[in-house]
């Protein structure tokens, strides 16, 4: 099961204020052991949503808005994505991780959708255009 685990933001990553050399180098401890253990496909930490535009799309239309964005606790700050057993690993794992925050933080996981998840939508057109996406980016 592949899900994408969101560190949310706070008022301290919105006001990019660096973590310490000791947290750091705590979360990079805690991504090697995610490395050992398989887990670890993807992850980084995302700049301050003032460095960041939005797209609206309404119809045919697109209007761009310019960070920053409001309600911080709704922002993302960095991600993972990791290859787990099953939502209960996933768990298990965010809760030995370091607190990415100064203060009080929150780590969102959320599963991916499969292919399977969509397999009453599918079209052979759809299905081909689907495995030819899958193998460029493989081909990377």
């Amino acid at each position: 099961m592949r899900v994408m685990v969101l560190v949310k933001a706070t008022q301290d990553s919105e006001e990019g204020i660096m973590p310490s050399a000791e947290l750091f180098e705590a979360m990079g401890k805690y991504n090697e052991e995610l490395i050992k253990a398989g887990i670890l496909q993807l992850g980084d930490g995302l700049k301050p949503s003032s460095n960041g535009k939005r797209v609206a799309f309404d119809g045919p239309n697109r209007a761009v808005i310019d960070g920053p964005f409001a309600e911080t606790r709704e922002l993302v700050a960095g991600f993972w994505i990791w290859e787990v057993k099953d939502m209960d690993e996933a768990v298990a794992w965010v809760k030995r991780c370091p607190n990415p925050m100064f203060g009080p933080s929150e780590i969102e996981i959320r599963p991916f959708y499969e292919m399977a998840d969509f397999a009453h939508l599918l079209t052979p057109e759809a299905e081909a255009i689907s495995d030819r996406v899958r193998a460029g980016l493989e081909g990377r």
